[in-house]
């Protein structure tokens, strides 16, 4: 509220009693979205600091100030000498204007997205602005003053109803920038709950507190210091309402001094938010998954039933009806007509231990997941219970014990986190795409162009990279393992041999309009090898 109007009419005589009489002996700025004017009376010195940066506007009325020797720019130069006249609030706006008895006009628009300042020499001079890249400041003048709220009058019984909207309307007509406090304000003290003559009583009451407060608070309220003409949150100071100009002296620099506490915390407990909801969410999905793993028909169900009933699979046959023995239910197994049944079944057997070894990395990954967002729920806690929190160096220092600077964790990957099947080889990472798409991600944005890259060759299939690892030539089995990845998860999976694709990932291009996953290789080398996964025996 320190820039709403309802402060600034109280300011505005409050500064023209300080200020009248006093001239401008200097104006300058030293720091980015900072106009400092100097004004003295030939015996004491006032320093205004208008704060003109979007996230902050403020009036700041530092005691001294000393100007630095460099980096320091002098404006306004028309200013220089300029005697106060007054200072006047506009009506209804976050605006102040000093005016000097030449005429000349120094305009503070105190706008939370673009504040500024605004000079003219003369009341019809050529605007001269602070911030030059808001054009429409040159034309701003004041909007004749409204007519004063009246007091609403007590309904009639039988116009209840609308003397609650008329109600409403009153508080609406509040100035925005203004009417999120008194409306908490209000709602506070029971507003929503009263009868409709109630809530007339509290609008006319907070309205008169308004226009003429009794006092000015400095308060704490959703993480914010704000500078208050109502009591709500937690009161940190409060001043008498005969003196609006102490009550700014003491917030702003008070405001400044916390803003980098409340906005590295207000950062902090939004990334303990976010690691919490996103630990939780993949642990509901690891949980659902390992759910239907569970209650499915296995695979080595599947190849038993196969394996028990080969005397009754006709050669060529695309499928078989049996019983289950598991269940003592009829069951139909879809085979391949061209694959032998045993072949079907030792696949069968082999997706079986792939699926064990999802199962058990499902439920690590939903305790590992469960423990992550626990540990940030945790630390939440904490934050509102250690008093050496309230403190930006308290809470610095216990950012870097947990590990938890924002800047440094934006862009950290968990290797086992990654969308793509992850294998490891003699020190190499091994990546295995699990669609078109994915591929296109693997090879378009994770790849390096010094990874080796491979592919079964002339069929679909998935892309595979080696990771390169700086000063480190690829061994040949570890190509050989990659190759044997590339063939078995394409076409080829049931061939006896599979030509595969290698060549770094820099003679890999997409074609534009080229459809998901599809590239074409400029350079390449061919190997053949026996599709497989060669890790299987090893997990």
């Amino acid at each position: 509220m320190h820039t709403n109007y309802y402060f600034l009419r109280q300011l505005a005589p409050a500064l023209t009693e300080r200020l009248r009489g006093y001239r401008v002996a200097a104006c300058f700025t030293q720091e980015k979205d900072e106009l400092v004017v100097g004004l003295t009376n030939g015996a004491q010195e006032f320093w205004l600091k208008a704060q003109l940066g979007a996230n902050f506007p403020a009036l700041a009325l530092p005691e001294t100030f000393q100007r630095a020797r460099s980096n320091s720019v002098d404006l306004f130069p028309d200013l220089l000498g300029e005697q106060v006249e007054s200072v006047a609030a506009w009506s209804q706006d976050r605006v102040l204007q000093v005016n000097f008895r030449s005429g000349a006009r120094l305009v503070f628009k105190l706008y939370g997205p673009r504040p500024n300042a605004i000079f003219r020499p003369t009341p019809d001079a050529p605007a001269q602005l602070f911030q030059q890249k808001l054009l429409a400041d040159a034309v701003l003048r004041p909007q004749p003053a409204a007519a004063p709220p009246t007091p609403a009058e007590p309904p009639a019984p039988a116009e209840s109803a609308q003397s609650v909207e008329s109600v409403e309307s009153a508080v609406q007509k509040l100035p925005p920038p203004l009417a999120d406090l008194p409306l908490r304000y209000l709602r506070a003290h029971g507003y929503d709950e009263d009868a409709p003559e109630a809530k007339t009583r509290q609008v006319n009451q907070v309205l008169a507190q308004l226009e003429k407060p009794a006092h000015y608070f400095i308060i704490q309220l959703d993480g914010r210091t704000r500078l208050s003409l109502l009591p709500l949150g937690e009161v940190l100071e409060t001043f008498g309402g005969d003196d609006p100009v102490a009550a700014l002296h003491r917030f702003v620099p008070m405001a400044l001094g916390r803003r980098a506490l409340e906005t590295e915390t207000h950062q902090l407990r939004q990334l303990l938010t976010r690691r919490a909801d996103e630990a939780g969410t993949a642990a509901a999905h690891a949980r659902r998954r390992l759910h239907a793993l569970a209650h499915e028909a296995g695979y080595r169900n599947s190849a038993d039933l196969i394996m028990a009933n080969l005397h009754a699979i006709a050669p060529g046959a695309a499928q078989v009806e049996v019983i289950d023995f598991y269940t003592n239910e009829p069951r139909t197994i879809k085979l391949k007509p061209s694959e032998k049944p045993q072949r079907t079944a030792e696949n069968l057997y082999r997706k079986a231990k792939n699926q064990q070894i999802e199962e058990r990395e499902l439920t690590e990954r939903i305790a590992r997941r469960e423990a992550e967002a626990f540990v940030a729920l945790e630390r939440l806690e904490e934050m509102d219970s250690q008093p050496a929190l309230a403190e930006l160096r308290g809470l610095r220092n216990w950012r870097k014990q947990h590990g938890l600077n924002p800047a440094a964790n934006a862009n950290t990957k968990v290797p086992g986190e990654l969308p793509f099947k992850v294998f490891e080889d003699r020190g190499f990472t091994i990546l295995v795409g699990r669609s078109a798409e994915n591929n296109d991600l693997l090879t378009q944005k994770y790849a390096h162009k010094d990874d080796l890259w491979l592919h079964a060759k002339d069929v679909a299939g998935s892309h595979v990279v080696i990771r390169h690892r700086a000063g480190q030539t690829v061994p040949e089995p570890v190509i050989e393992h990659a190759a044997m990845l590339a063939g078995w998860y394409s076409k080829r999976q049931n061939d006896t041999l599979c030509p595969v694709t290698v060549t770094p990932k820099k003679f890999v291009r997409k074609p534009r309009g080229a459809r998901p996953g599809q590239v074409i290789v400029e350079r390449e080398q061919v190997v053949l090898v026996k599709p497989g996964n060669p890790f299987e025996r090893e997990q």
